[in-house]
């Protein structure tokens, strides 16, 4: 699915992955889950790209639903993927967490438990190697990402900003669909380790320029950084009240 002219999404609102392409190669934005591979390759033929065109995978965080495909890129085709370095223990599997579900309804749970089966969410590989990054760095990948911390969600959560994309990619630091609820609109996301953290973290993206604010659950968001920080923050004023 083509967003912009150098921004792609795989997947859907329940689990998505970006690519960001452009003349210098592929940069991919999380991993999703392992089954969507064929979707990966379905959209780099329709971009009239191929594997060898993907220069790296940077990781938002270290969750399974977020490291999918990634560790095949890096074992069969090179590819380096790159996750902050308080998230490299969880990406390689060694650590991982169980943070509170919070409220359920049972649709739009069996609904990401259903979607995530079909796509092969049980059989995620962790990853062997990981390339570690920290907040401020601009990586030598197509686009220059640049990585904003954002713990909370995970202690290695991070967002980042691709300027030629137009967009900050922010992973779990919010949610614009609640997966275990179905609520639409940006909103804090579930499983979160530290939520008062994550809800802090957001501070961090005031200031950023980007048209597209694009989850890894939900629909892209295309009002701007400040609109959805600030959607996020009432949802969770709502919620609390």
């Amino acid at each position: 699915m083509k967003l912009g002219p150098a921004l792609h999404r795989i997947g859907n609102d329940i689990v998505a992955v970006y690519l960001v392409d452009t003349p210098d190669g592929i940069t991919i934005i999380d991993a999703g889950l392992a089954g969507q591979w064929n979707d990966l390759l379905a959209e780099l033929a329709a971009m009239g790209r191929t594997l060898d065109d993907v220069r790296g995978v940077v990781l938002t965080h270290g969750d399974t639903d977020h490291i999918g495909f990634a560790e095949r890129l890096r074992r069969d085709h090179g590819v380096p993927v790159y996750v902050h370095e308080a998230d490299a223990a969880r990406a390689r599997g060694e650590e991982s967490s169980k943070p509170a579900w919070g409220r359920v309804k049972v649709r739009p749970l069996t609904r990401f438990l259903w979607y995530a089966l079909r796509k092969n969410g049980l059989k995620t590989t962790p990853l062997t190697e990981v390339v570690t990054v920290r907040d401020g760095d601009v990586l030598d990948l197509p686009g220059a990402p640049h990585i904003i911390g954002l713990p909370g969600h995970s202690p290695g959560s991070i967002a980042i900003h691709v300027p030629a994309a137009d967009a900050v990619f922010v992973g779990d630091a919010l949610t614009t669909r609640h997966v275990l609820t179905g609520a639409d609109g940006p909103q804090p996301a579930p499983f979160t380790d530290d939520p008062a953290g994550a809800l802090a973290s957001l501070e961090h993206l005031r200031g950023v320029q980007a048209t597209w604010v694009l989850p890894g659950h939900g629909t892209p968001w295309n009002r701007g950084v400040e609109e959805a920080v600030r959607e996020v923050q009432r949802a969770a004023a709502a919620s609390a009240s």
